[in-house]
């Protein structure tokens, strides 16, 4: 019961943080205290974290950990519900050669440990 509590606790985080009022203007995200250089190296970093933080923070794409199948569901759906600008073929592929290797899944936490909602 408690992890369903969680999972609504995490709910109501995210759809208050994604929710704007219509009488709001909406702004965009500026990445004012991260830089690519905060994150995992690797080959595409820099154009994985300026393709994710023309939205919302970097740190937000880190705590995840997900399957390249996993990942690209993610990209399609902020595509198809969140008005994401579709990536070419060829930046697709080095952003999910990068989130593919850099943040992959993590082991579970053990009987009873914190489970990932966003990577089922």
């Amino acid at each position: 019961m408690q992890r369903f509590a969680w999972l609504g606790l995490v709910w109501l985080v995210v759809a208050g943080a994604l929710w704007t009022a219509p009488a709001m203007a909406q702004t965009a995200f500026a990445p004012r205290d991260e830089s690519p250089e905060d994150f995992v190296a690797g080959a595409g970093r820099n154009e994985t974290f300026y393709a994710c933080t023309a939205c919302h923070g970097f740190r937000l794409v880190a705590q995840q950990g997900m399957t390249r199948a996993q990942w690209e569901d993610s990209i399609n759906l902020m595509v198809r519900r969140h008005g994401m600008p579709p990536l070419d073929e060829k930046d697709r592929d080095t952003v999910l050669n990068y989130l593919e290797a850099a943040y992959p899944p993590r082991a579970p936490a053990g009987r009873g440990g914190w489970v990932n909602p966003f990577a089922k």
